[in-house]
């Protein structure tokens, strides 16, 4: 471990709501690493990215990178790793002994962990809600875990769905919808996905990766059709512990 490298953050758009900040400092205390700092870079653009860390890569160790920049950083990366290349998306980056900038996701590892135990043998196929870099890592996901999926989007591409396609037969046949847009994130907590939601029954599992608020429009409809619901809290969690092991390897 490079003791000198006592600085972490996350880049983003608009996250003054951020949960890492808070959950990393809170960490830094409990590990008594009083030197240790994380910080937002709230930038409006990517091209600002470089910038953070001119002349400054020596401080830090590793940064956190959410919406809407998962995707467009990593033409700012020196090297990616197979699950990262795979997916085309990252949210963990390691600043290497060399300051050398290597991009992670561990959005895979949060996700599998944190909906398994909602899964069932009826559990086969899934919807998943946008098409950003959050998506397709859900989408890696959904591979490993075995289950079928199908893309919905606002716009129309190869085989994506529309979110005026969406009818009683294909919910019947998606057991599991995956939101993976920021529709319904604080403040604009009333907005939901324009799916049909009259169609989700019991038998459903909704799952948002928005984690404020606790639940979201979108989980408060499928809930009182009787779906099994879950936020993005524990994913979040876990993916952030695993963000913490890849920086201290």
């Amino acid at each position: 471990m490079n003791n000198n490298r006592t600085k972490f953050g996350l880049v983003g758009k608009n996250i003054s709501y951020s949960f890492s900040k808070k959950y990393f400092t809170e960490k830094f205390e409990k590990l008594n690493l009083k030197n240790y700092k994380y910080v937002n870079f709230d930038i409006p653009e990517i091209e600002e990215f470089p910038f953070l860390l001119y002349h400054r890569e020596e401080e830090f160790r590793g940064l956190n990178v959410t919406i809407p920049y998962k995707q467009s950083i990593i033409k700012y990366l020196d090297d990616l790793s197979e699950n990262a290349k795979a997916i085309g998306a990252v949210n963990t980056i390691k600043i290497t002994h060399d300051n050398e900038l290597i991009g992670y996701n561990t959005d895979i590892y949060g996700f599998i962990n944190s909906i398994k135990p909602l899964l069932n043998i009826e559990s086969k196929k899934a919807l998943i809600l946008g098409t950003g870099g959050a998506s397709k890592a859900i989408a890696f996901s959904l591979k490993k875990m075995g289950i079928d999926f199908k893309f919905v989007s606002r716009s129309k591409s190869g085989n994506v769905l529309l979110y005026n396609e969406l009818d009683e037969k294909i919910l019947e046949n998606h057991q599991i919808i995956i939101n993976c847009t920021p529709v319904g994130t604080f403040p604009n907590i009333n907005e939901k996905p324009q799916i049909p939601y009259s169609f989700i029954t019991k038998n459903h599992i909704a799952f948002d990766l928005i984690y404020n608020p606790e639940e979201t429009a979108f989980l408060k409809a499928a809930k009182k059709k009787g779906a099994k619901i879950k936020n993005g809290l524990e994913m979040l969690q876990l993916q952030a512990e695993k963000s913490w092991e890849i920086w201290n390897s």
